[in-house]
């Protein structure tokens, strides 16, 4: 059976602005219920974030710290030289102070990426798995299995036309021996991701997981545990998607939900990093690359930088006219 193709939830990053134009109030006001949820959310953010900016702090931080010492001894209160020795002291034991809070807080970190699930980790090379029809036909016999897998490609064409209460009925009849199979588990979280029921399609997701060892579903188990604000799985699912890289745009859908998770948190300018991280404007674009570009002006819009906001909506537009609302966005921008 050909494995069933969930068309995602939009991502926050997709199209939730902060504006005082009635147009764009009432355009972002026809969102889901998701992104009517995150508009609460703090957004604790800098005007002026961006590459450029980030870069140009770093500088003046390591130019100020270079020329210190010299600064000091120009000055006309220098220091006592038989003081020297004390403040020599007193330094080395605030930088030992620092460098020990600096390692708790590492401390910290880690213990929040450990995942409260107690989950074994995604393996680096998926399991090798035999056909669904067969393995049905193996666990309920020739005959209930064959009546089995032509169910499940009833309910995967049921979800392919969007009908998903139907294609939830016609899984829900299937034995329960059948939730061993891959392609059954795979398809009813996908279904309940597609009805809004995010923990029930994260069990069914993580099962999928477990059994294929496969990153494939990662993007939308990871969306499923962001609409529960459980960002501690969120982050591990984007790390083990990110190191096992099976496909760019599999990665950038991934890496849209890590973005929209930051952004979920208040946290815009780690969200606008995840995006910058690596991008560069591909002569041919994709599907993906427009995703990633959508959401990348997005956040530059509601975080002020206008001019970076146009340049990417106009890009999109050049290349799709049609896609999502970028031609409004552009106008609203001129």
């Amino acid at each position: 059976m050909e494995k069933p193709k969930g068309n995602r939830r939009n991502d926050k990053t997709s199209g939730n602005r902060s504006s005082g134009d009635k147009r764009r109030n009432e355009r972002r006001n026809s969102q889901s219920d998701r992104n009517k949820r995150s508009n609460s959310e703090p957004e604790n953010v800098r005007k002026d974030w961006g590459s450029v900016t980030r870069h140009g702090a770093g500088k003046l931080t390591r130019e100020e710290s270079e020329d210190r010492e010299e600064r000091n001894k120009r000055t006309a209160t220098r220091i006592p030289e038989d003081e020297i020795p004390a403040r020599e002291s007193s330094d080395r034991l605030r930088s030992e102070a620092t460098e020990a809070i600096s390692r708790a807080k590492a401390r910290k970190k880690n213990i929040r990426k450990e995942s409260v699930k107690k989950r074994v980790p995604t393996p680096n090379i998926p399991h090798q798995l035999p056909d669904a029809g067969k393995l049905l036909r193996k666990l309920l016999g020739e005959k209930r299995g064959a009546r089995a897998a032509s169910l499940l490609g009833h309910a995967a064409r049921e979800f392919e036309d969007e009908k998903f209460v139907e294609a939830q009925k016609i899984l829900n009849s299937l034995d329960e021996k059948s939730l061993r199979v891959a392609e059954v588990v795979e398809l009813s979280g996908l279904i309940n991701y597609r009805l809004g029921q995010w923990s029930i399609a994260s069990e069914f997701l993580e099962s999928f997981r477990r059994i294929t060892g496969s990153t494939e579903q990662h993007p939308v188990l990871a969306d499923c545990y962001r609409a529960q604000s459980n960002w501690t799985e969120v982050e591990i699912l984007w790390d083990e998607l990110r190191q096992a890289s099976p496909n760019a745009a599999l990665v950038t859908e991934g890496r849209l939900v890590m973005a929209g998770a930051l952004d979920d948190q208040g946290r815009t300018s780690d969200a606008v990093r995840i995006l910058e991280k690596g991008w560069k404007v591909p002569r041919h674009p994709k599907e993906h690359h427009l995703r990633r570009a959508y959401a990348l002006g997005d956040l530059y819009e509601r975080s002020g930088a206008l001019p970076r906001a146009r340049e990417l909506f106009t890009w999109i537009r050049k290349h799709s006219p049609k896609f999502a609302d970028v031609d409004e966005r552009v106008r609203d921008l001129s």
